[in-house]
Parts: structure tokens; sequence; C-alpha cells
């Protein structure tokens, strides 16, 4: 086994770590959230974030052109709320289907492309756009009531992450990477704390996935408010390294790995086995994934 892995593309090995390294954070993301709100842990995920980027920046000063703050602004905020949504589904669906909910980004970015930048899309792209949207509607299973309030986030964990990830494609121009990455993990601490301060006076229990107490970890908790921000952030480093090794298509197939290590990983934590319609959703949305990746 470990034969094959060393034979693999450096590429293809720095995902497969990095897709495992991301299921282990969202592991510690869900054991935190039994004792603190999903709005604590994206506070605690993204000011360990914004201490490391901080020092890299000390190190060394950013240089861009800069010019779009309210596009940077928007980055930040999108990739916010879309993380709001991905943590909450992580503390109160299994493992493997909040991953799966958050791996749809890259078939609505290849719409948003499509839409704001004029990006083309070929016949190809346009059949894995809809081999996706059924995988959705098979791990979603509407009733009559249609869909649940953690589908509805579940799709907007995709949908977010996929704006903000379009608006990178034009930020890139403009910004060091450093800086559009610091306006992500800048708003995802400002924006908890601001949530923090005001949900006292708010009573609104449909809005619970953005608004929570702070309660300060203590014992084991701040074990697993440490290891998930070192666990995301060494799968960002991996995930890096993968693009600057490999070509983006086969990166990109390769990173849907994550949501088979997240089943995984979520059974050993109690969840239960994908029902046979949840599975075949999952694998229509892999493999419409894989499409947009190659296609790409």
């Amino acid at each position: 086994m470990l034969k094959r892995f060393s034979n693999l593309n450096k590429g293809v090995q720095y995902m497969l770590i990095a897709s495992f390294t991301f299921a282990i954070m969202g592991a510690f993301a869900k054991l935190a959230s039994e004792s603190m709100s999903s709005l604590e842990v994206v506070f605690f995920r993204n000011i360990a974030g914004v201490l490391i980027v901080g020092a890299a920046i000390l190190k060394k000063p950013m240089q861009h052109v800069g010019g779009k703050p309210l596009l940077l602004l928007f980055r930040g905020f999108m990739g916010f709320v879309a993380l709001l949504a991905f943590f909450y589904n992580i503390a109160h669906i299994s493992l493997g289907d909040a991953m799966t909910y958050s791996k749809t980004s890259p078939i609505f970015t290849a719409i948003f492309a499509w839409l704001f930048l004029k990006e083309k899309l070929s016949l190809k792209a346009w059949l894995a756009v809809f081999v996706g949207f059924v995988g959705i509607v098979f791990i979603t299973q509407p009733s009559g009531f249609g869909f649940t309030k953690y589908d509805w986030l579940g799709i907007f964990s995709g949908v977010g992450a996929a704006l903000a990830y379009t608006s990178v494609r034009e930020l890139k121009q403009f910004y060091d990477t450093r800086a559009i990455v610091l306006s992500f993990m800048g708003v995802g601490t400002i924006g908890p704390v601001l949530l923090f301060l005001i949900s006292p006076y708010i009573h609104a229990p449909e809005l619970d996935f953005m608004l929570g107490d702070f309660v300060m970890p203590h014992g084991i908790v701040w074990f697993y408010v440490i290891a998930m921000g070192l666990f995301a952030t060494l799968s960002q480093v991996l995930m890096t390294k993968a693009y600057g090794e490999t070509k983006a298509g086969i990166v990109g197939a390769v990173s849907y790995t994550n949501i088979l290590f997240s089943i995984l990983v979520g059974l050993m934590l109690g969840d239960a086995l994908p029902s046979l319609m949840t599975s075949f959703g999952i694998t229509l949305i892999v493999f419409a994934g894989i499409m947009v990746a190659r296609d790409k």
C-alpha cells in the first residue's frame, strides 16, 4: 500500500493527505460543537488562520495593485456565511453528508463563472451541472414538505463557497493571495464577535446557525479547538502544494476523496452509514465534480 502511494504523482499525494486531514478537521469541529455553538467553532477556526496569515505578512509584506475593496469584502462575507452553514451542518448531520454538500461548490462555481465572468461552458460541463443537481435531489430526498433546514444550509454552503471562489478569480489580478485569504479569515473572525454581541437580543430559533453565546472552552474542548485549527491550516497548505505540483483538473478530481474519508471518520464518531439513495446522490455529485474539474 505504501509503495503504491509513493509511486503516485506528488500533487495527487498532497491532495490525498489534504483530503484526509480536512476530514479530521471536520471531526474535531463536530466534537467541539458538542460544547459550543457552531458560530463559536467558526470563530476559533478563523482566528487561528488570521494569526498564521498575519505572521506570514509580517515576515514578508504584501505587494499588490489593489483597487477592489468591495469585491474583497464580498469574498470575505460569502466565505464567512458559507462557513457558518457548513459548520452548523457538521454539528447536526453526518460528517459525510455535510462534506458532500460543501463539495457541490465546483458545480455552482462553473455556473457563476459563466454568468459573471463570461467563461464558456462546454456541453460536457453543462451535463456535469445537470448530473450534480440530480445528485443533490437524491441526497435531500425532498418530500411534500420540501427541503429540510439542513438541506437548504447544505446547498447554501456550496453556493456561498462558489460565489467566494468566483470572486477570487477576479481578485487574483489585483491582490496578493494572502490578502484574499485574510479577507475571508478577517470577516470570519470579526463577524462572529458582532453576532455574539447581538445574539442575546434576538430570539429567532431558525437563525441559530448564525447566533450563539460565547462559552469559554475548558478541558478537552481546548484540544478539539486547537487541533481543528492545526488540521485546517495543514490541509490548506497541502492543497496549495497539490495545485502547484499537478494540473488543476487532476487535483480537483482527487479532492473528492474527502467525502470518502469524511464518511469513514464519521462512522468512527457514531454516524450512520449513508442510505442507498444518499449513496447514489453522493456518487452523482462526485462524478459531476470530477467532470467539471477535468473540463477545466
